[in-house]
């Protein structure tokens, strides 16, 4: 049974926003009305949360936020909106894991978001983050350790340097990926990692294509789906299809 946190303590502030453009500093809640926040966005987004789920949600996000004082892991306006993008969004994706058992490849995980989200969501899943950078790495490391998650790995690597790994290839049943921008040819070196029949699941955010034509083989594009209303943000997926080689 997890221990009841402290309450009262104040988190630190974030500063900027998605952009990337400075805006005024934010003074976040404490931890007792950051628990109170987050089951307010998942009400609004028709996600149901446990205790167990919401308690390490609020582990994660005030972890999150006492290494934003160090190095620059997120920046939000708020953390309203730092709850739908890392906390909602991911939670939202999981109606589209077929899975309760299974295994994801989140590809620059950062600040842990989706991966550990859908972890905790889903503790069945075995879980793979992909971060180039050490110290970013080093905050995932920490999380799964104060989370203690199991069947969790962390890889200081560019994803490109993990497809010569024998034990990656057509191992995982899905590939997450948040990046602005990814050429085609990126998702065909991503689907390396999928068994037939997986699927990359692509985080778009307002104003992003959402539809993917013109895929080569074997890519298809499945549908894209609504995630946070007031984000505009879709899910877009593609599935790795079985190619016959007669």
């Amino acid at each position: 049974m997890r221990k009841k946190r402290e309450i009262g303590r104040k988190l630190p502030a974030l500063q900027g926003s998605e952009t990337g453009k400075p805006r005024a500093r934010v003074t976040l809640p404490q931890v007792k009305n950051l628990l109170v926040r987050i089951k307010r966005r998942a009400s609004r987004a028709r996600v149901d949360l446990s205790p167990e789920l919401a308690a390490g949600l609020v582990g994660y996000l005030e972890l999150l936020g006492l290494w934003n004082r160090k190095i620059n892991l997120i920046s939000f306006p708020s953390w309203d909106r730092a709850i739908d993008r890392l906390i909602i969004e991911p939670l939202v994706m999981v109606r589209h894991l077929t899975l309760t058992k299974g295994s994801l490849l989140d590809i620059g995980s950062g600040g842990g978001s989706p991966a550990i989200p859908v972890k905790l969501a889903v503790p069945g899943f075995k879980v793979w983050m992909v971060e180039s950078k050490t110290r970013k790495s080093a905050f995932l490391r920490e999380a799964v350790r104060r989370l203690d998650l199991k069947n969790v790995n962390v890889e200081t690597a560019r994803f490109e340097q993990l497809l010569s790994y024998p034990g990656l290839h057509e191992a995982m049943d899905f590939v997450t990926i948040r990046a602005l921008r990814v050429e085609k040819q990126t998702l065909m070196s991503l689907q390396a990692f999928l068994r037939p029949g997986g699927c990359i699941l692509w985080f778009r955010g307002a104003g992003e294509p959402t539809v993917i034509s013109n895929l080569t083989p074997p890519l298809v594009w499945q549908g894209t789906y609504p995630l946070v209303d007031v984000l505009q943000s879709r899910l877009v997926v593609v599935r790795k299809t079985s190619v016959s080689r007669y």
